[in-house]
């Protein structure tokens, strides 16, 4: 059996994978970031993590293997048993177990399992088709700095000749005389924009009064306030009816289980475009087990718990 196998395909679904009475490997999100100095994009991940110290079995790992290979429960919880005593009298004699595409284990002088994760593949699905790439540097362009340098050091100066006194005089005088027309005539078109602008403003305003006085009118007998409640279901945790290619079916498949009393609902397509219904949602992992595995007993055997924060 590879155990490895069955841990990588939960690891996907959920942030916490215990193998009884040897430890849990753990799921922590972390964001995008770029490397400062070679300029690349690493894209959001999950990073893995090993803690020897829960080992208590919560049936998760026993009921996958079980579904997977159709063998009774109790059989997939010993053959987990059998694995893990192989793992252990290995890493007693010193050697480094490799659980493909989750990491390497082994021994440290103190007895204690030490865990170096495995950095081939990222478990974050949202993430799924992201790769890490370069990017250049981008270099700022500076030319105004530039020409303010050259003009410091090579100012212009005007040198006339003493032939052009008198002209310069009256070029003087024309600026002059110029200056003062614009001024005069740029306040001339400012006043007239602020007139027009108001004689519109005004107009604009009558409308609208008039328009207000026409399509005011009263209602006697006013109908009264209706006030809906719908309850809105909360959770990450989600027990999963199925997952449908065609939207239609999807859709019938809530209203069926909504006609046996289940809250069920659409929370859209997964990562292969399959359209997924629930039965229900629930706020703690404890409370979505023992729900699924009664509609186990119940009403399908083939539902399974979905861990997913659909506010993302």
């Amino acid at each position: 059996m590879q155990l490895e196998t069955y841990i990588s395909d939960l690891l996907y679904r959920y942030d916490c994978v215990t193998v009884p009475e040897f430890g849990a490997f753990l799921t922590n999100r972390v964001s995008a970031k770029i490397h400062e100095s070679t300029h690349t994009f690493y894209p959001p991940k999950k990073v893995l993590s090993f803690n020897e110290q829960l080992q208590n079995n919560d049936g998760l790992l026993a009921n996958y293997i079980a579904e997977v290979e159709k063998i009774p429960y109790q059989v997939a919880v010993e053959k987990v048993a059998k694995q893990v005593k192989s793992i252990k009298s290995y890493l007693v004699e010193g050697e480094t177990i490799s659980f493909q595409n989750i990491g390497d284990l082994l021994l440290n002088t103190e007895g204690s399992v030490v865990f170096n994760p495995s950095y081939h593949i990222n478990y974050l699905t949202d993430a799924f088709g992201l790769s890490h790439f370069n990017s250049t540097n981008i270099v700022r362009e500076t030319y105004k700095q530039e020409a303010v340098a050259i003009e410091e050091k090579a100012p212009i100066a005007l040198t006339p000749e003493k032939r052009s006194n008198n002209w310069l005089k009256y070029a003087a005088a024309a600026v002059i005389v110029l200056g003062l027309s614009g001024l005069g005539a740029g306040k001339y078109y400012n006043d007239s924009i602020n007139q027009h602008n108001q004689i519109a403003e005004q107009e604009a305003k009558t409308e609208i009064d008039n328009k207000i006085q026409e399509a005011t009118f009263f209602i006697s007998n006013p109908l009264p306030a209706a006030t809906f409640s719908v309850e809105k279901q909360t959770g990450n945790y989600h027990i999963v009816a199925g997952a449908f290619r065609i939207e239609a079916n999807s859709d019938k498949k809530v209203e069926q289980l909504k006609a046996l009393g289940y809250k069920a609902r659409k929370i859209g397509a997964n990562r292969y475009g399959l359209h997924e219904v629930v039965y229900s949602s629930y706020e703690t992992r404890t409370e979505a087990q023992r729900e699924m595995y009664n509609i186990r007993k119940t009403h399908n055997k083939d539902a399974w718990l979905l861990v997913k924060n659909l506010n993302k």
